[in-house]
């Protein structure tokens, strides 16, 4: 199997590209590196079956070599994480949407398979939980472009339903929810690597709003798991499936918890949203989904609790460093 992967230089990119060669796949991804990193695939540089090409997933004449040639497509290139999505909502949209569109019409010319990965946001300010995949999404106003991550996604979905449907596009969707491991930065908003990389210094811990908000943390093997054996099923076609954990926390008790586990002296600082992002910002105050779905096609259920995630993580910015997982990175 010549699988491609979009985004392949990112954070879950590369960790599914890792998964795919050992499965015996010749794995090509693309990647403008805007937020991946050739460090995330340095281990793979090299392998027999590995290539990578440095472009924009816009470039039609690139994509429709790359699509001719693979078997499958899994289209993880998106602009993610709520700092960027609120600093650079141009970039935001025009990669989920316009990318996704390129994706699909070329795939579509070929009929090459496609996982696309979406994202839990889709449900917005919704307090239904947990999530289903049949649950109403609650978004927010047009004026506060928090929501435009949200919505361009809920616009791929849409658009590749509807390839489904109408073109006979064999597509499947994976509503990812935050996937966290090793190769994960802070840069734009991830909570779990900023609050290692912060407890490791020593330095106050940021929890915006007043904490309460909950999430539950994949561990990107899991995610990877998940949406490997969802490729590989007939059945999974034309459906979507959220892809989670759903062991729930707040976010100030992660904090307390990861600044136990460091064993470090850092302070928990309340930071309100408005001074964190802009006026009127909205965040989503409960995010667990329900799994019964997807466990059921896949036949696999999460193997890594929240403990061990945070394990994983704090040893990984222990070895790369904290000031690596904060660093500012400009986009292209």
């Amino acid at each position: 199997m010549r699988a491609l992967i979009t985004g392949g230089a990112g954070f879950i990119g590369s960790h599914l590209s890792g998964k795919l060669l050992n499965l015996g796949y010749q794995v090509t991804i693309i990647d403008d590196l805007s937020t991946g990193t050739l460090e995330n695939i340095q281990h793979l540089t090299g392998q027999e079956n590995f290539t990578f090409a440095i472009e924009n997933i816009l470039n039609e004449t690139v994509m429709d070599r790359l699509i001719y040639e693979c078997d499958i497509i899994f289209h993880l290139a998106a602009s993610v994480g709520v700092e960027l999505i609120v600093s650079h909502p141009v970039a935001v949209i025009q990669t989920n949407i316009l990318g996704t569109e390129m994706v699909l019409k070329i795939a579509n010319r070929y009929k090459k398979k496609t996982l696309l990965t979406s994202t839990s946001e889709i449900y917005g300010k919704s307090n239904k939980v947990p999530f289903t995949e049949e649950d109403d999404s609650l978004m927010g106003p047009t004026t506060k472009n928090r929501w435009s991550y949200a919505c361009s996604k809920a616009v791929d979905e849409f658009l590749a339903l509807a390839y489904y449907h109408e073109k006979k596009l064999p597509v499947v969707i994976a509503r990812l929810f935050n996937t966290v491991g090793p190769r994960q930065t802070g840069r734009y908003g991830m909570v779990i690597p900023r609050f290692v990389a912060y407890a490791l210094k020593n330095e106050p811990i940021p929890v915006y709003g007043d904490g309460k908000q909950t999430r539950c943390f994949t561990y990107v093997d899991d995610t990877i798991e998940f949406i490997t054996r969802l490729s590989r099923i007939p059945e999974a076609e034309g459906q979507i499936y959220n892809v989670g954990n759903t062991q729930e926390i707040t976010i100030r008790e992660l904090a307390d918890k990861i600044r136990a586990m460091v064993g470090s002296t850092s302070e928990i600082r309340l930071v309100p949203y408005d001074q964190a992002f802009a006026e009127g910002f909205e965040d989503m105050l409960k995010r667990r989904p329900d799994i019964t779905k997807v466990s059921g096609c896949t036949d696999y259920q999460p193997k890594y609790g929240l403990d061990s995630i945070l394990e994983q993580v704090i040893a990984y910015v222990r070895e790369v460093g904290p000031d690596a997982v904060l660093r500012p990175k400009v986009l292209k």
